[in-house]
């Protein structure tokens, strides 16, 4: 006869696994939940650029989401321009051009202070001279004429906000004729904040804004040769030379602030 096996005592049983790096973990919010779902819906081409998302309600319960936290995520993603609502018609996607992508960062570029503006012209560094060199391959005849005329507007600068612009359109025209839409929406990003520093230094002194202007004219002279590495080579000493000046700037800020503390 077969005897019965004594049910285990619960103080004598295996207790079960804990996974404790699980609990460290934060939980999920549903709003971020609801933007990767989204995120995927566009990145798996379920949803293309230009195309109307389904209504709410549809949209929540295909993805198994509250119309709250669909609502959220919505909300967060048309504001760095994945997905825009227009009154009346809807919400879209948006084109997802690089350019317009790239507006929120810009946004955080222009909060960073003045040791993290050092960082960004350390990138600038790296990535000014290749849109150069590129654009000294890939310029035609005719951009050659449009990058002489800025070079003009440059020389004829008078005040600081004429010198902003013609230092801008200058550097915006090379980056947009290097072809390539992500360096140039990178570049541009990260100029925004940097080219109040140029103006800065040559409005307010003669002998640096004629050697920038020099230094802009290299830079052409190098395009319209057709030398990439040329152009690769002046333009990485002129993004050095404003570097150079920025980190003795911020050096001497740094020493005045520790004598008034």
């Amino acid at each position: 006869m077969e005897i019965p096996l004594k049910p285990r005592h619960p103080m004598n049983s295996r207790p079960p696994a804990v996974d404790f790096e699980a609990k460290k973990r934060p939980p999920e919010r549903l709003t971020d939940v609801a933007i990767a779902r989204v995120k995927e819906m566009i990145t798996s081409g379920k949803l293309v650029p230009g195309q109307r998302l389904p209504r709410e309600l549809d949209l929540a319960r295909e993805l198994g989401l509250s119309r709250n936290s669909l609502r959220e995520a919505v909300r967060a993603l048309t504001l760095i321009k994945v997905l825009e609502t227009r009154q009346g018609d809807g919400t879209y996607v948006t084109s997802l051009e690089p350019r317009l992508l790239f507006d929120a960062v810009a946004f955080v570029t222009n909060l960073l202070q003045d040791h993290q503006m050092l960082e960004v012209w350390e990138v600038r560094r790296l990535l000014e001279p290749a849109a150069a060199a590129l654009a000294a391959a890939r310029m035609t005849q005719a951009d050659h004429v449009a990058l002489r005329e800025r070079v003009e507007r440059f020389e004829i600068a008078a005040t600081a906000e004429e010198v902003m612009q013609a230092d801008a359109e200058f550097h915006r025209f090379i980056y947009r004729c290097a072809g390539n839409s992500v360096l140039e929406s990178v570049l541009e990003t990260l100029s925004l904040q940097t080219v109040q520093v140029r103006t800065w230094r040559k409005a307010t002194d003669a002998s640096h804004r004629a050697a920038a202007l020099e230094e802009h004219a290299q830079i052409y002279r190098a395009i319209i040769s057709r030398d990439p590495e040329l152009a690769r080579a002046v333009s990485a000493m002129h993004v050095a030379e404003g570097e150079s000046w920025l980190r003795r700037s911020v050096s001497a800020a740094a020493a005045r602030s520790e004598k008034t503390a």
